[in-house]
């Protein structure tokens, strides 16, 4: 069955819900933000404590400096998916950015 074959009200209904914004929209995004906002924050605070710890800890083991530099590249790559993943492709590009940026970072902190 094609448009053409429909009712005209079907079609119409269709169009003018298409037309217009869904009404879930914000609270998805909302949602989303705080999400966002939450690894964010996670990975603000947890690199520097691990690179620290690992730097003036007993024993300073490369163990935890390893785990610092991995979670210097986790944290924005983790951001960037799910940001991509819920069609937010702004944020997403700018974690990925954010991430290509730790790099340099996270290889320095595991030769430390």
């Amino acid at each position: 069955m094609t448009t053409e074959d429909q009712p005209a009200e079907g079609f119409a209904a269709r169009m003018d819900f298409a037309l217009r914004k869904d009404p879930l929209e914000a609270p998805r995004r909302t949602h989303l933000h705080l999400k966002l906002i939450a690894i964010t924050l996670a990975w603000l605070v947890a690199v520097p404590l691990l690179v620290v710890y690992g730097l003036t800890g007993p024993g300073r083991t490369d163990d935890v400096l390893d785990l610092a530099a991995f979670g210097t590249l986790l944290g924005p790559f983790a951001a960037a998916v799910l940001a991509t993943k819920n069609r937010r492709f702004g944020l997403g590009g700018g974690y990925i950015v954010l991430t290509l940026l730790m790099v340099l970072p996270a290889a320095a902190i595991s030769r430390l």
